[in-house]
């Protein structure tokens, strides 16, 4: 078996449309939406570049050349920050794309499913073992702890085997998820036996819900390539990674840290607020104003 040495290449499927969102989305992408001062791509971009990786793939749409913006050089606003002698802001400006950080993106022309998103980024990603960061979902590692993506690829370094983030879901919601189950394998490590995609509660294997954050090996993509059409008529990652279980396994791991759910609007809120009160300018006016306008 193939042994791979690192993570080098996240890829982050941002074609959708975003339609929970609208109006807000009808003109710019949803991962483009700020919690706080900074859009939801920019902070899984940062949790993969603190995991040690410094090629992103983007697999984005129509309309969505914002993101692309994002993470290029804007001249006309470095140049009159450093006219102004704003050399705080021209520093976070250029913070956005570290120097050793390289960003590539590939069209994903029809909307197929995530699998098939994740397959568009073959010809960038080659044969490498990968990460998937899925921006819809804001996730932070413990206090003072290792990102969410960066214990994925600890474990990843010792199993050299694909490796799911998962955390327990209420009973009602399994049906928003792929559902994995099987057996302990160390702390916090379960071997996957099942996966499968958005169950009824009531035929569910589990609870572990599937969360946004995946380390896979290159042969998820055949897998993805000859699999049909899945839940929702869609190519589904879910079913491409439940067919390695057999032949190289799988693992999922039960993440330190918390996930927010910024597809959702109470997701978005809630992530909102707790990141304003944990930010280092905002954070103590805005616990003030909470503290004297709601207690």
């Amino acid at each position: 078996m193939k042994k791979f040495t690192g993570i080098n290449k996240a890829v982050f499927p941002v074609a959708g449309l975003g339609t929970r969102f609208l109006p807000a989305t009808k003109a710019q992408p949803k991962e483009m939406l700020p919690i706080v001062d900074k859009p939801l791509i920019q902070y899984a971009v940062e949790e993969a570049y603190d995991a040690g990786i410094r090629h992103m793939v983007f697999v984005n749409g129509r309309n969505k050349r914002a993101i692309e913006d994002h993470f290029d050089t804007a001249y006309e606003l470095e140049t009159e920050l450093e006219a102004a002698g704003k050399n705080d802001l021209l520093a976070l400006v250029n913070s956005i794309k570290p120097d050793d950080m390289h960003c590539s993106y590939v069209r994903q022309s029809r909307a197929l499913g995530l699998g098939h998103a994740v397959l568009c980024a073959q010809p960038l990603v080659g044969e490498e073992a990968f990460a998937v960061l899925l921006a819809d979902d804001l996730m932070t590692g413990p206090d003072g702890g290792p990102s969410v993506l960066k214990q994925m690829v600890q474990v990843f370094d010792q199993t050299q085997a694909s490796v799911l983030a998962v955390q327990e879901v209420p009973r009602d919601h399994v049906k928003r998820y792929g559902i994995v189950a099987g057996e302990a394998s160390g702390e916090r490590l379960i071997r996957v036996r099942q996966m499968v995609e958005k169950p009824a509660p009531e035929v569910a294997p589990s609870r572990l819900g599937v969360a946004g954050r995946y380390v896979l090996t290159p042969s998820v993509f055949d897998q993805i390539r000859q699999q049909p059409r899945g839940t929702g008529n869609e190519i589904q990652l879910t079913d491409g990674i439940a067919r390695l279980i057999a032949t190289e396994g799988v693992y999922a791991y039960a993440y330190q840290g918390k996930r927010y759910d910024c597809g959702s609007k109470q997701g978005f809120l809630e992530a909102t607020v707790e990141l304003a009160l944990k930010h280092p300018e905002v954070g103590p006016g805005f616990q003030e104003y909470i503290k004297t306008t709601f207690c």
